[in-house]
């Protein structure tokens, strides 16, 4: 009888596996979440830190509080704008090989993002931010845990192109 092949994991299992990731930091933000409107009044706030308060804010807009002054419009703008991207990244999680782990990761981040925040736009109509980075009087905008996966999802996604461009060059 033949010797078998060894199948080869790399080619084997998707991007998918790293779905895991992603539940976790969706339980992560959700949780923070809860307790945040469960422990503070609206626009209350607690110091944690020099340069770091935690404050509880309704962000109606996306990032930056980007078109949260208007009508109610934006929320089911910003909710169909991030089911497309979970879908997309989904998709791209499914193609990929497990090897790619790095861009499966910033996919993984970026979906727990997406949907961290999608979940508290269907459910109050708003984002909960809370995280209030400063310096003096002056506020970066406050974020919470799924904005902080979207962001270092979008610098490894950036850096990782940055890297495979330089190492195509060199080849």
């Amino acid at each position: 009888m033949p010797k078998q092949p060894k199948p080869d994991f790399k080619k084997r299992f998707s991007g998918l596996q790293f779905l895991w990731l992603t539940l976790i930091l969706i339980i992560i933000d959700q949780a923070s979440k809860q307790w945040v409107i469960s422990v503070f009044d609206l626009y209350e706030s607690i110091e944690i830190m020099p340069y770091l308060n935690f404050t509880y804010v309704q962000n109606f807009g996306a990032a930056f509080s980007f078109l949260s002054d208007q009508s109610g419009w934006q929320r089911w703008l910003f909710t169909g704008l991030a089911f497309a991207v979970s879908v997309i990244l989904l998709i791209w999680l499914r193609r990929n090989p497990v090897g790619l782990w790095r861009q499966n990761l910033a996919f993984a981040l970026i979906l727990a993002g997406a949907i961290g925040n999608v979940i508290d736009r269907l459910m109050y109509g708003y984002v909960i931010d809370f995280i209030d980075v400063y310096v003096n009087d002056w506020h970066w905008p406050a974020f919470n845990v799924a904005d902080m996966a979207i962001t270092v999802g979008a610098v490894l996604m950036l850096l990782e192109a940055f890297f495979e461009q330089r190492q195509e060059q060199r080849a």
